[in-house]
């Protein structure tokens, strides 16, 4: 084939533009080269990115442009080379958390969320650093429990990332897509939508250094579960529920995702809620609403520990509607049962780390 001159194939590339930069590809440095290999034309393409979607609408164009000019032999397919820039190294996901512990439940309704901010206030009074994520996307309850409704976390640039500084009650570090919507408004989300706000909240955050990062999951198990594992190796989760039986049957299919092969998350503990009420004006009877002992038998069926037992009592329920976690006394016996309950969860997690290696993020693929 005889070679024609790099400056006329130039000519003619340069009457190509780019959608959406609307340059020509040749003044604007897109072609990285023209040259003849073993009698044959070869076009190299720089690319900025390597998701342009008009990488192939731009190939298909030089290929029109060179045979329509010189013959529909001058360029053959194939001899266009695309070349995009390496992709930058990933950004280490929460590099300063010793303890990444989700709160899960096989079902709603069992005080997974009471449970996880009482524990993380009972962590903090410690004297841990403790962080908590409000994942319940769908009906976030932690701003009202900590009584910052209504409240916007700030942000912050560095090194062109954005950062959301979490907001801080009671010594814990609180982030919740509640901060972002009004307190009235439904959150009609479909997956995607859910799981990339789980993932601003985890990445973004400006978390620091913590001892320990409560995640506090919706109930059951779905897309949320599975993006939080994709996103950090979790250290442990803890599950929640009632020691009712229609609860329970949940919540075996909560520890066997999470022990599964494909998530192989440790199961720190079940923590079994609303246990037996007990009458402020009779500290000492117990009643057995939900049944007795529900989850103290499937822990030791199971073989994983029961963390603790928390009663039904009032003072639970208002400090919940008042924003003020009832674990922020420990002179009571709902404070006591919270601080009881942190050290539990504490002694769970020297335990896995000593004996388990680190989790390492899930990656899922589907054939």
């Amino acid at each position: 084939m005889m070679e024609i001159q790099k400056e006329k194939i130039l000519e003619v590339l340069e009457k190509i533009r780019h959608p959406e930069t609307k340059e020509g590809i040749v003044s604007s440095g897109m072609v990285s080269e023209v040259t003849y290999r073993e009698g044959e034309l070869w076009i190299g393409l720089q690319f900025g990115r390597a998701n342009d979607p008009f990488i192939q609408s731009i190939k298909k164009a030089c290929m029109r442009a060179v045979n329509g000019a010189f013959g529909e032999e001058s360029l053959q397919k194939g001899h266009i080379q695309v070349l995009v820039p390496d992709p930058p190294p990933q950004r280490e996901v929460l590099p300063y958390v010793k303890n990444i512990v989700a709160i899960a439940s096989g079902k709603g309704g069992v005080g997974k969320s009471t449970v996880a901010a009482n524990l993380a206030v009972a962590l903090a009074q410690s004297g841990a650093s403790v962080g908590l994520i409000d994942a319940d996307v769908y009906g976030p309850s932690i701003p009202k429990m900590f009584d910052v409704e209504g409240e916007r976390p700030s942000a912050r640039t560095e090194d062109g990332v954005e950062w959301i500084i979490p907001i801080e009650k009671y010594g814990v570090k609180l982030l919740s897509i509640g901060f972002f919507i009004k307190p009235e408004d439904a959150v009609v989300w479909r997956g995607p939508m859910a799981t990339s706000a789980l993932k601003q909240l985890i990445s973004q955050g400006d978390w620091g250094e913590l001892d320990y990062l409560l995640i506090d999951l919706p109930p059951g198990t779905g897309d949320v579960h599975l993006t939080m594992v994709q996103e950090v190796p979790v250290t442990g989760v803890v599950i929640v529920s009632t020691p009712q039986e229609v609860a329970l049957a949940d919540v075996i299919k909560g520890i066997n995702m999470f022990a599964g092969e494909k998530i192989n998350v440790p199961v720190l503990g079940l923590v079994e809620n609303m246990s037996w009420f007990t009458p402020e004006e009779l500290p000492d009877n117990k009643y057995y609403i939900f049944g007795k002992e529900g989850c103290k038998k499937l822990a030791e069926k199971m073989g994983i520990p029961l963390l603790g037992q928390v009663p039904i009592v009032q003072g639970i329920r208002e400090s919940g509607d008042s924003g003020k976690p009832v674990a922020l006394s420990a002179d009571n016996q709902s404070g006591e049962a919270f601080r009881l309950l942190s050290k539990a969860v504490e002694n769970a997690l020297k335990k896995r780390n000593a004996e388990q290696r680190p989790t390492q993020k899930v990656e899922i693929t589907t054939k």
